[in-house]
């Protein structure tokens, strides 16, 4: 007795073929939208990150630059002391001007990535 592989396929199946492809061609336009948008929070995310990320190294410059003004070449006179801290505070208060502003403009850029996924 030989025994036949049937490739026909099941009635069922066969009638559920459309429904599956049209389900399956509407469940993938509904995710892309969902996943360029979280696409679109991570790339504000990473932006934001880098921004910190200037932040914080111009706060590890000052500071390693007060130490070694206090540490090489000492300050002589109060007035000479208050020059050099008002320099690094003028740069650091530069830096977190420049901080904020990048910090309104990414919602902005935010905004605009969704408003352009949806």
């Amino acid at each position: 007795m030989t025994q036949r592989d049937d490739t026909t396929p099941h009635p069922a199946l066969a009638a559920a073929e459309p429904m599956m492809e049209w389900w399956q061609k509407q469940w993938s336009q509904g995710v892309t939208p969902m996943a360029r948008m979280q696409l679109a929070w991570m790339q504000s995310m990473a932006e934001a990150m880098q921004f910190e990320a200037q932040f914080l190294k111009t706060l590890a410059d000052s500071g390693q630059k007060i130490a070694q003004s206090l540490e090489g070449d000492p300050p002589q006179t109060p007035a000479e002391m208050q020059q050099r801290y008002q320099a690094l505070m003028s740069e650091l208060t530069d830096a977190q001007m420049d901080r904020m502003k990048k910090a309104a403009e990414l919602s902005h850029e935010f905004r605009r990535r969704v408003w352009e996924e949806l």
